[in-house]
């Protein structure tokens, strides 16, 4: 085997590390600038040229500080610093995994030696590392996966394919490309310097020509959507309950000076539209049913339920005007440390936040379908309904699509994470669901950011923070499922086999070569 170059000095990959975090953080709104996401992937790619698994577990917990805690800052705005730090750096920690695995894969010869063989492997390596984040411990955070960068990018068209690992695949792919290209110029390797840089530019490309349909299959949905805003911020927002039931019924109100009485077929009301469970309280139901009544349209409102049992659970309920529930939904993901507290007498050594969190929020057990009565459409009408973080668990959203989902309702509540930019992120991921199962999605927030996207992705309304406001739609409704909702968790799972064979040959490869000093990869 030829000696290989000298490999960048200590120092030098440590500030390349805290560089790619940064850089990467960028790719995420605000601002949202989707290419440094390939930059921070680029320069993580570079800093990880040595060959020592300690160290380079060293350089990915370096990456991912700098990536993290400025990606959550709204962690921070919430519950505090040392939650938000513990945070960022269990997420860090899964980095630094990735540093060491990508260490032991890139052992084996085939791959040590060429650079070509390097690119699938490393991205392979890295989605797998991403899932692992995405299911444990206590079923994962999803937040900072690269896909949810991608959102106003071409390649966002990948996710129609094989869903969110689909589209990090591809957003590291470029990024090992850009990286390979400068490593290439380092070494005066022009040629392979060109091949990787213009192999980047056509994989960017591509997205443009994958197909991305917006047309409606089985008619139009009529909706009208309420942000009706909290009288205050943080943890205490909704401290008054009844301010926030009452700005909702008069933002529903308020959707006729759009439309008249009788011309919408679904009112979307946000997570916690009120707080004040309206199959108990007689007067939250008079209210609701009021203004179901003067909109002539049935609603779905976030709402909670407490059980005989015990615990609390986090509810939408389909409120027909004159009925009441006839449908109802609740979050199967409840968040941990947020809306339950595992491991309470540990978690408050950090912070005494937790004990807010009175009554457990217990998981729901059936998949987000909401089915509607249309009168107008004379059929069923199947929504699909996520809440709040729920959108950032890939199986969540697709099962609500899988079980007849025509289009797809985000209901959110943001109010606790002030003027930061997590709401901003989580349009950025219903954005990409809506292209992955190819569904007109509406985000719905109590204080913003709400919007109505396309299938296709595009931003057709949107509202602004801490503001009241209203938003009328026509949602085209669609049966047909993409590659990615038919495929479902195949390509996550095809992904962690072909990293778990990566790391083993790249273990054995090490063990025949044992002693060999081989320097920096080629």
């Amino acid at each position: 085997m030829p000696a290989a170059a000298t490999p960048p000095s200590r120092v030098w990959t440590l500030l390349l590390a805290v560089a790619g975090g940064l850089l990467t953080r960028v790719a995420f709104p605000e601002p949202g600038v989707w290419p440094a996401a390939f930059g921070g992937i680029a320069l993580l790619y570079l800093a990880l040229r040595r060959d020592g698994v300690w160290w380079n577990a060293l350089v990915g917990l370096v990456w991912g500080m700098s990536f993290y805690p400025a990606l959550i800052t709204w962690a921070d705005d919430a519950v505090g610093p040392v939650p938000w730090l513990a945070l960022s750096l269990a997420c860090a920690a899964y980095v630094a995994v990735f540093g060491a695995a990508w260490t032991w894969a890139r052992r084996g010869e085939a791959v040590w030696r060429s650079v070509w063989w390097q690119l699938p492997v490393f991205v392979v390596v890295w989605v797998a590392l991403e899932e692992g984040l995405a299911a444990w411990p206590f079923g994962g955070f999803p937040w900072g996966r690269l896909a949810f960068s991608q959102s106003d990018s071409p390649l966002v068209a990948f996710a129609s394919l094989g869903g969110v690992p689909a589209l990090s695949a591809v957003t590291v792919g470029a990024g090992v490309l850009l990286g390979i290209s400068l490593s290439s110029l380092r070494h005066a390797r022009l040629v392979r310097a060109g091949s990787a840089g213009l192999a980047a530019v056509l994989l960017v490309v591509l997205g443009v020509a994958i197909p991305l349909p917006t047309s409606a299959q089985s008619g139009v949905l009529r909706v009208g959507a309420v942000q009706g805003d909290v009288p205050g911020q943080g943890l205490d927002a909704f401290g008054r309950r009844a301010v926030v039931l009452d700005n909702h019924v008069r933002g529903t109100h308020a959707l006729l000076d759009q439309v008249e009485s009788g011309q919408l077929d679904l009112v979307l009301w946000p997570e916690n539209g009120t707080d004040i469970d309206p199959q108990v309280d007689e007067d939250a139901a008079a209210a609701i049913d009021a203004a179901a009544r003067a909109v002539g349209a049935p609603m779905l409102v976030g709402t909670v339920e407490y059980p005989d049992s015990g615990g609390r659970y986090n509810t939408s309920v389909l409120w027909e005007p004159g009925q009441g529930v006839v449908a109802s939904y609740s979050k199967q993901h409840p968040a941990p440390f947020a809306e339950y507290i595992p491991l309470r007498s540990v978690a408050r050594i950090f912070s005494d936040a937790v004990d807010r969190v009175t009554r457990d929020m217990l998981p729901g057990t059936r998949p987000g379908f909401v089915p509607l009565e249309s009168e107008r459409l004379g059929r069923t009408v199947g929504i699909g309904d996520v809440i709040c973080f729920e959108v950032a668990y890939d199986p969540l959203v697709r099962s609500a699509v899988r079980s007849g989902g025509e289009v797809l309702v985000v209901q959110t509540n943001n109010a606790t994470f002030g003027w930061s930019d997590e709401s901003t992120q989580q349009l950025a991921m219903s954005r990409i669901r809506a292209v992955e199962h190819g569904r007109a999605t509406v985000q719905i927030s109590t204080v913003g950011v709400s919007a109505v996207i396309e299938p296709n992705g595009a931003v057709t309304r949107r509202t602004e923070l801490f503001t009241a406001d209203q938003m009328i739609a026509s949602l085209p409704l669609r049966t047909s499922q993409t590659w990615a909702t038919r495929l479902g968790g195949w390509p996550a799972w095809v992904i962690d086999a072909l990293a778990l064979a990566a790391v083993v040959s790249g273990v054995v490869g090490a063990a025949r070569l044992r002693g060999t000093n081989r320097g920096e990869p080629a």
